[in-house]
């Protein structure tokens, strides 16, 4: 129980700190997390994903494997739980709002920050590589489940389009696979914005979650926590092993699995009008019940 209690103050207590914080600045300095967010998304995250590739020592392989672990795994559990949603009769926006929030993952602000923290730069490199793969899918599959299958196939390329970390994952394989390298002033700049990144992220997620509210119905509710926390985890581990990953990519694939819903499914709820304060509770009560969850996988993966 000790040993637990000391995984949870060290790798899962500050990223709730941090995240407390933005709570707080959200609370009393009522701060619009908008910009915040746009300069993650558009400056610190292209940056970290820049950085973590072309610094980090995976091959081409490991790069390509690691990002169709994270696509199979967003198939993998949309398919469990849709076959769920169905035994459950959710109606159709409740099934869109479940699926959202039970595929799509915290794999940035929380996901990057955990893997940093618990395992270090080289298991950060896998997980930037899962974050970029459902980022991906997040503004594409993500947004024709919001819109309930009306957005058409133009829309979701566009959407792909306009990740800047897609961007910044093709630069990096140009630059692996050419061997150039950025000149040091550069190089430093990318570093150093990359390195804001996750500090940035948590301090988004506590100002984010700060207007979440806990309400929604209970039996989707616990259908998005089990799917979310416990089914995930156990699917990634047991694909981990049919992927041979082993060490860091294993740490990372898992835990990246593990994480509570994604933040910006709250966004898309609400442009889409897909169940908004049911996904706002599922968040919220993921994000929550995580730190219950995550602290005996850490333990399992060596944390």
């Amino acid at each position: 129980m000790s040993s637990l209690l000391s995984l949870f103050a060290d790798n899962l207590l500050p990223i709730f700190l941090a995240a407390g914080i933005g709570v707080l600045i959200s609370r009393f300095l009522n701060t619009n997390p908008r910009p915040l967010s746009q300069v993650i998304f558009y400056v610190f995250s292209p940056c970290l994903v820049f950085n973590l590739i072309t610094h980090s020592q995976l091959s081409d392989g490991d790069i390509l494997h690691m990002m169709l672990f994270a696509g199979l795994m967003c198939v993998l559990i949309g398919t469990l739980t849709w076959l769920a949603g169905h035994f459950f009769r959710l109606e159709r926006r409740m099934m869109a709002a479940v699926l959202l929030t039970s595929i799509f993952m915290n794999a940035g602000n929380f996901g990057l920050s955990l893997n940093n923290f618990a395992f270090g730069e080289t298991t950060l490199s896998y997980a930037s590589l899962y974050f970029v793969t459902t980022s991906v899918l997040t503004y594409t599959i993500g947004i024709i489940i919001a819109s309930m299958g009306t957005a058409t196939l133009k829309q979701a390329v566009i959407n792909l389009f306009k990740i800047p970390a897609i961007y910044a994952l093709v630069l990096a394989f140009i630059f692996l696979r050419t061997g150039w390298e950025l000149p040091v002033p550069l190089d430093r700049t990318t570093s150093l914005l990359g390195d804001a990144s996750i500090p940035s992220m948590l301090i988004l997620l506590g100002m984010q979650l700060k207007s979440v509210k806990l309400k929604g119905s209970l039996v989707p509710l616990a259908l998005t926590n089990v799917m979310r926390l416990l089914v995930a985890p156990a699917l990634a581990l047991l694909l981990s092993l049919a992927f041979g990953f082993q060490g860091p990519a294993q740490q990372a694939a898992v835990l990246e699995s593990a994480m509570p819903a994604a933040v910006i499914t709250t966004v898309l709820a609400t442009e889409y009008d897909v169940e908004p304060s049911f996904i706002t509770a599922a968040v919220f009560s993921t994000t929550l019940l995580s730190a219950l969850t995550l602290t005996p996988i850490l333990a399992f993966l060596g944390g």
